[in-house]
């Protein structure tokens, strides 16, 4: 029900392009809280891992509550962090992505650090959750609200598949030369996962540091100290 709701206000917004990662129902294509947004829910993509969801996707805005763990991230306001986004889909080549977590448990560390901006709405304290349909819905509003767009396009920032490689090679880097024995592997991850993200890097850049890191693992794993 949550999901139909949730497609039928990217619907009521205009969009259409509405990913999902492992949904628990494989019934959620026929919820009749999808009510003008059934193409929306028909259409949808269903994705293993958030990191597949996000492959080709160069800003992602995470939406956190903030009540139930400590975002490692600064968490903006709303019109704040949507800005930030339609700033860089007037500026940039690539896609924008806003993240949704579950009803019940919202995004958890790891999938917020897939993003680059994290927003909250700001709701009363005593009731910080909003229902996942009028959340999408306030977010989705504020973005098409901002609907003018300069013509000048300059940037073109890394997808997310690349930025993702980046981050596991530059891991490997890390493994390699010991850095990861003084904390755990799964809080290195997330804190190189959202550095990455936070460079806001270029598509350009990114075959440059793949093979400045590549070169970096080749020396590592055979031990030669003469110029490649």
């Amino acid at each position: 029900m949550n999901i139909g709701a949730a497609a039928r206000a990217v619907a009521n917004f205009g969009l259409s392009d509405f990913r999902l990662v492992a949904p628990y129902d494989v019934a959620f294509r026929e919820a009749v809280s999808a009510v003008g947004g059934a193409e929306v829910l028909r259409s949808a993509r269903v994705f293993d891992t958030v990191a597949e969801a996000l492959g080709d996707c160069t800003f992602v805005v995470g939406t956190t509550a903030g009540h139930n763990r400590v975002p490692l991230q600064p968490a903006e306001r709303l019109e704040a962090g949507v800005a930030e986004a339609r700033g860089h889909a007037w500026q940039h080549v690539g896609k924008v992505a806003f993240l949704f977590g579950s009803e019940k448990f919202g995004l958890s560390n790891e999938d917020l650090s897939y993003c680059h901006a994290l927003v909250r709405i700001p709701t009363v304290p005593d009731t910080p959750s909003m229902n996942l349909g009028q959340a999408v819905a306030v977010v989705l509003y504020e973005w098409v609200r901002l609907d003018s767009e300069p013509s000048v396009r300059v940037f073109e920032p890394v997808a997310g598949a690349h930025a993702e490689q980046l981050t596991v090679m530059l891991l490997d880097v890390l493994s390699q030369s010991g850095y990861t024995n003084r904390i755990t592997a799964v809080s290195t991850h997330e804190k190189v996962r959202r550095w990455i993200r936070r460079l806001r890097l270029g598509r350009r850049d990114a075959p440059l540091l793949l093979g400045i890191l590549r070169q970096i693992l080749w020396k590592f794993r055979t031990g030669s100290s003469d110029s490649a």
